[in-house]
Formats: C-alpha cells, sequence, structure tokens
C-alpha cells in the first residue's frame, strides 16, 4: 500500500470534491424543488450520496484489480482516458443544464429516488474506481476521501442552498468536470 503523503491527501480531498459536484447539484435541486422537505431526508440525501460515491470507487477498484495485469502496461493511458471522459461528460451536462434548466417534479421525493439518485451522482466515481486499480492508489484514503468530501459538500448545500445555487449551479460542475481532466491529465505525465 502506497505511503499517504500530503500531495496524496490533497489530490484525495480534490478529486472527492470534483466527484461530489453531481450529488451537490441534486442536493441543491431537491432542496429548492422540496423547500418543506422533512429533516429525516435533509440529512438522509448527503449520507446516501456519501456513501455510494465512497462505494462505488471500491467496486470500481475490485473489478479494475481483476483486469490490472491486463492494464498495467497502459495504466498512465487508462487513468487519462477514464477521467477524460468522466469529466468531459460532466462538463457537457454542465453547460447544457445551463442552456436548458430543468424544473422541478411534480411528485414529492421518495427514499427511492433518493436512492436512484445515489446512484446516479456515483457512477462516474465506480469509473474512477478503475482508475485507482491501474495507477495503483491507495484505495481506502482515496475512497474515504471522496465519502467524507461527498457528505461535507452536500451538508453545505443544504446549509447555504437558494445562494449558493443561484450564484454557481451547473458553473460548478464544470470546476468538478475540469478538476478530474487535470488529474488524467497529470496520471498520463506521471506527476
Amino acid at each position: 500500500m502506497p505511503a499517504i503523503t500530503t500531495a496524496s491527501l490533497i489530490e484525495a480531498a480534490v478529486l472527492g470534491i470534483a466527484l461530489a459536484m453531481d450529488a451537490m447539484a441534486v442536493t441543491l435541486s431537491n432542496s429548492l424543488c422540496e423547500p418543506d422537505m422533512p429533516m429525516s431526508k435533509k440529512l438522509g440525501m448527503p449520507i446516501a450520496f456519501a456513501l455510494f460515491q465512497m462505494g462505488m470507487p471500491v467496486l470500481g477498484y475490485l473489478g479494475g484489480t481483476l483486469i490490472a495485469e491486463y492494464i498495467e502496461r497502459y495504466a498512465r493511458i487508462v487513468s487519462l482516458v477514464i477521467l477524460v471522459f468522466v469529466g468531459g461528460k460532466m462538463i457537457v451536462e454542465s453547460v447544457r443544464e445551463l442552456r436548458e434548466p430543468e424544473s422541478c417534479p411534480a411528485t414529492r421525493l421518495t427514499w427511492a429516488t433518493i436512492g436512484l439518485e445515489a446512484v446516479a451522482t456515483a457512477i462516474d466515481a465506480f469509473v474512477v474506481g478503475v482508475s485507482f486499480a491501474a495507477e495503483g492508489k491507495d484505495v481506502v484514503l482515496y475512497c474515504g476521501m471522496i465519502g467524507l468530501t461527498t457528505l461535507l459538500c452536500c451538508l453545505l448545500v443544504l446549509a447555504v442552498g437558494r445562494r449558493l445555487g443561484e450564484r454557481f449551479g451547473p458553473r460548478a460542475e464544470i470546476a468538478g468536470g475540469g478538476v478530474l481532466v487535470f488529474i488524467g491529465l497529470k496520471a498520463f505525465l506521471g506527476y
């Protein structure tokens, strides 16, 4: 297992924040669409998002480890492709959201919907977990940091809510996508 350094802690935190952007956007959207949401759902939503954001890279890592011997030779390019794809997808979706904002659904938020949103926002994290296997990253450090930052970011969105949404909205997701692309380039160049 690689040693924990200040650089790896910072990289894990930045990656966690970047991956949390989708969950933050959904948290904001849900809280704006249902302002009288019960406290149990307000707190349950960030916890669900954090657990899935933390668990999905573990699954990706385990899957990536199974094929690691096949991708080890191409680890840098695999990481670059995965992270640029995920980051680029976030950027494209955010630009689309800026052009055509979504409206609130007519129904109330259910626990099943929160579960589906948690899975949907964590799919990118699954793919990033595959890159962890390719790069030999400390999966406990990175996944723990991803979960923690997602939880804290979503709680921040709940606390600051409407003002944060009006100010940043999809632009925060664009920044998150840019961070993923940057980390992919960093891995490709071997820094």
